[in-house]
């Protein structure tokens, strides 16, 4: 069965299916609070401890993670002061964008959480996501800037 979003799946699938998983699940308002609390500890759960190895080929790509619908976007608590609005092929939206690499495997390498309104190369240029990788690299038209092609020839 397919779901519209999270909500949908969290209240009609995972509270009335997954009793037994979770005998001590939250509501979805207290769900939504406490998402606010773990997910800078997640992060750094997920890259101190969660990613794979390099295997010479790697794709590099972005994903949007949508806090709220774009109406709702000023009483939006869920990523308050850190998501914002923007735009992707589907239409705008308010929230996060995710970098991520993964390798041939479609194991994660790295990832990072940028606004959405960070241009795609932005990402790559200023931080370490692409320290540890070596290879050949693959991405979309988003991704390309004079400074990857001054460096790869």
């Amino acid at each position: 069965m397919a779901y519209r979003d999270f909500k949908h799946y969290y209240l009609f699938y995972v509270c009335k299916h997954m009793q037994s998983e979770f005998p001590n699940l939250v509501s979805y308002n207290h769900f939504v609070e406490l998402v606010q609390k773990v997910l800078l500890p997640l992060a750094v759960f997920l890259k101190t401890r969660c990613l794979d190895k390099c295997t010479g080929i790697f794709f590099v790509d972005s994903t949007a993670l949508r806090a709220c619908h774009i109406k709702r976007e000023h009483s939006n608590k869920i990523l308050k002061g850190l998501a914002t609005k923007g735009q992707c092929s589907i239409g705008w939206f308010f929230g996060l964008k995710l970098h991520f690499v993964i390798n041939y495997k479609g194991e994660m390498l790295d990832f990072i959480l940028t606004p959405r309104n960070v241009d795609n190369r932005q990402p790559l240029v200023g931080s370490d996501i692409l320290a540890k990788i070596y290879g050949k690299l693959f991405r979309d038209k988003g991704y390309i800037s004079h400074h990857y092609l001054k460096n790869s020839s």
